[in-house]
């Protein structure tokens, strides 16, 4: 689901909750005792969260 362009206004709350979630997942990638395909898939997670959000 594509968040809508908004002029003028400010985030919703989806947005806010979709910037938290990918702020636990950067911080999950910190993690050292993760193995290679639970790093790929938060990788892939946070990919497309950014791109929802309008960051990459």
């Amino acid at each position: 689901m594509e968040t809508p362009v908004r002029q003028g206004l400010g985030p919703t709350c989806s947005d806010y909750r979709e910037e938290m979630m990918l702020l636990a997942l950067r911080r999950r990638l910190q993690e050292e005792t993760l193995d290679e395909s639970a790093r790929s898939r938060l990788l892939a997670e946070i990919g497309e969260l950014e791109r929802r959000l309008g960051m990459s």
